[in-house]
């Protein structure tokens, strides 16, 4: 990479890979949540995702470029690192666990989706920093919606449990 027109590429690589990844990975998370409205939030934010790819995949046709990710081994490593632990809890920390690994998978792609913006607006992309933006408030509202479930009852049953 010489130019930040190469960088905003390879970040977008990364981010369609990440988000790909984390499709796959979604399921199983959803799957393991006992309480159902962590269940459902997950499982919203998988349609979301969805989305997301396709939305991505409008910025890469924007650009002249086919949509193809590049390996993301910060987000292998989340996934990898969620599936251990995951195995390795038990109710009722289950949920709290699950909810975790939900909000850093969501963390690591705020900060991707703000570096790409902000590079999107230095190239003067501005079709791309709309759409974006728009991925990146859809992230931030769900990782708001996951803390109001562990603070309002995840985060008590795992305590309770003590």
């Amino acid at each position: 990479m010489k130019t930040l027109q190469d960088a905003f590429e390879h970040g977008l690589k990364d981010i369609y890979y990440a988000e790909n990844a984390l499709l796959k990975a979604m399921p199983q998370m959803a799957q393991k949540a006992e309480s159902q409205e962590l269940r459902a939030a997950i499982e919203q934010h998988q349609q979301e995702t969805q989305q997301q790819v396709q939305m991505l995949e409008q910025v890469f046709r924007q650009m002249g470029k086919e949509a193809k990710g590049e390996r993301c081994d910060g987000v292998e490593g989340l996934i990898a690192e969620n599936q251990k632990v995951m195995s390795e809890a038990q109710a009722p920390a289950l949920d709290a666990v699950i909810l975790a690994g939900a909000q850093a998978n969501e963390h690591y792609e705020i900060t991707r989706y703000g570096t790409l913006i902000a590079w999107a607006k230095e190239l003067g992309m501005q079709e791309a920093e709309q759409t974006l933006t728009q991925i990146l408030q859809q992230e931030k509202q769900t990782d708001e919606k996951l803390t109001r479930i562990a603070e309002s009852m995840v985060n008590q049953r795992a305590q309770s449990a003590a």
